[in-house]
């Protein structure tokens, strides 16, 4: 299903362009680099620590093996990793039997952020990945602190239509690796 998408794809941006594929157990670190490149990730314990590396290796090996979900990477021309995002199709019974497209942890390196390629990502992401998928709706949460994220997303022509909620589940392996927020 992802796994059919075709990659890779090279994307114009504003300074250049990045080459967008699907991750391989090779990219953990830089994955693990881009998460915590962010302080609101940071804050909820993505901080690219290598006592947690086993988690983020478990966690990927299951993304890349799920044929629903696909975790991409952006590469600027050297082969740097400067981007990812993780998508979802999930299948529904609302809007008629509409699938929908679900984006989660789209990052983008700091040393190279406002040069268009999460704008670059995100396009890509409507205009082809979901319509190749075949799901009508793409759809994803950012947290109520991310105010310039926000802005970003309106920009591309998202909506803020829902108010989205979250539960933490507590007890002895409930969350991969226990982590708080």
């Amino acid at each position: 299903m992802l796994h059919d998408l075709a990659l890779p794809v090279t994307l114009p941006t504003r300074s250049g362009s990045v080459t967008l594929r699907n991750a391989t157990s090779t990219d953990l670190d830089a994955l693990m680099t881009l998460l915590s490149d962010d302080p609101i990730s940071a804050a909820r314990g993505d901080v690219a620590a290598p006592d947690d590396r086993r988690l983020y290796a478990e966690a990927l090996d299951e993304i890349v093996d799920d044929p629903a979900n696909a975790l991409l990477v952006a590469t600027d021309e050297a082969g740097i990793a400067i981007g990812t995002l993780q998508l979802t199709r999930i299948p529904g019974m609302a809007r008629r039997g509409s699938a929908r497209l679900l984006v989660e942890a789209v990052r983008v390196s700091g040393a190279v952020r406002s040069g268009g390629i999460g704008s670059a990502l995100m396009r890509w992401v409507t205009d082809v990945a979901a319509r190749d998928l075949g799901t009508p709706l793409v759809q994803l949460t950012s947290d109520a602190e991310r105010t310039e994220a926000h802005r970003f997303y309106e920009r591309l022509g998202f909506t803020g239509s829902h108010v989205g909620f979250k539960f933490r589940v507590h007890g002895p392996s409930a969350v991969r690796g226990d982590v708080p927020r």
